[in-house]
């Protein structure tokens, strides 16, 4: 099978294949990756473990596999987590030869991906991602990193996947909000950099929300392709480029670190971060309230919830300022022009950023 797009890196490339029924195909399609000789690394959660790891595993019944199953959430992309399984790689003789597969969502694949970075300074690795958000946006562009409590995905790497398997099949088993959560992300695509795929998205809500596989095909392989243009230009973040994938994001990591990992969603408080980002670009005079009630609009139609939150604005600000875009302490935003075009934004003022976020929770106009 041919991959749907190559992505090109500093020292390489890797294919990502995308498809239904690709699970089971896994060993078939990452042949050229897994060594016959050395022991390989499953690193999963319980929850894809009950419902896919049959599947995966019978796709690699050549290969000798250690699985590790790890706790579902945020709380296992932690550094004692990320340790723990570096003492039982060794434990269980995984060499330098050995490849690392992610199989799971964001998490895991973070996780994971931190774990091949670092063991033995470096092993392969492989993304088999279960969630849409890691299918379109977190399995491709080799980011890893565990969060500090103080600060989400503040120690990592970049280390890039030697191949991407994309399995949609597997979104018909994701919860309502796991589903919402990885719309969040498809929808900061069309906003950062494509006008007519967001006017796709407004045109095909009910197919996307119905998960109508033809439809997930094209929006998977155009969120994949939209990032890798952004990645093969500014792969380790030196340009500023790849900032712009960060639409959202400098509000939405704050949330998650004022109100606990896993409180929200890590795709709602993006679309929140998302919201308040459209408002204080609307009070930085950058665009009017028809960009805002389009976006808006647009997240209303695929029940992603972006409404901000009501409370602890001052300490959401202050979380702001960790950021790993913030310079010399001082947070910096994306913020849009236009549907399609963003910019990195310096220098904004406490308060306007204040009544950015009470705007965006509705409290004031």
């Amino acid at each position: 099978m041919q991959p749907k797009l190559i992505v090109n890196h500093a020292t390489g490339s890797y294919p990502i294949f995308i498809g239904q029924g690709l699970l089971q195909r896994t060993g078939e399609l990452t042949g050229d990756v897994l060594n016959d000789e050395s022991k390989h690394v499953l690193i999963t959660d319980r929850n894809v473990d009950k419902l896919y790891s049959k599947q995966i595993l019978g796709g690699l019944v050549d290969q000798n596999i250690y699985c590790h199953v790890c706790d579902a959430g945020e709380n296992s992309k932690s550094i004692d987590h990320w340790y723990s399984i570096l003492q039982k790689l060794v434990s269980e003789n995984v060499d330098r030869n050995s490849t690392v597969i992610a199989f799971g969502g964001g998490v895991v694949g973070d996780l994971a991906g931190f774990v091949a970075a670092s063991y033995l300074r470096g092993t392969r690795f492989i993304q088999v991602p279960t969630t849409l958000l890691a299918q379109v946006d977190s399995s491709v562009g080799g980011k890893t990193g565990v969060n500090l409590p103080a600060a989400k995905n503040s120690v990592g790497a970049f280390w890039q996947p030697q191949a991407v398997v994309i399995d949609p099949n597997v979104l018909s088993s994701l919860a309502d909000d796991e589903y919402t959560s990885g719309l969040g992300e498809v929808v900061k695509y069309g906003v950062i950099m494509d006008e007519p795929f967001f006017a796709f998205l407004e045109s095909n809500t009910q197919a996307i929300k119905q998960k109508d596989m033809p439809t997930m095909v094209q929006v998977i392989t155009r969120c994949c392709e939209l990032k890798a243009q952004v990645v093969q230009q500014d792969e380790r973040e030196t340009s500023g480029l790849r900032a712009i994938l960060n639409y959202g994001h400098t509000f939405g990591h704050a949330i998650e670190s004022v109100f606990g990992y896993g409180t929200y969603p890590h795709g709602h408080a993006v679309a929140m971060g998302m919201h308040a980002a459209a408002h204080l670009a609307k009070l930085l005079k950058r665009v009017d309230v028809g960009f805002v009630e389009r976006q808006s609009a647009l997240l209303a139609k695929l029940d992603i919830p972006h409404c901000f939150p009501r409370e602890q604005h001052a300490a959401l600000f202050d979380a702001m300022q960790h950021d790993k875009k913030a310079v010399q302490g001082r947070a910096r935003f994306i913020l849009p022009t236009r549907l399609g075009h963003v910019e990195l934004v310096s220098s904004v003022d406490r308060d306007l950023v204040i009544d950015a976020m009470k705007m965006a929770g509705g409290e004031t106009e």
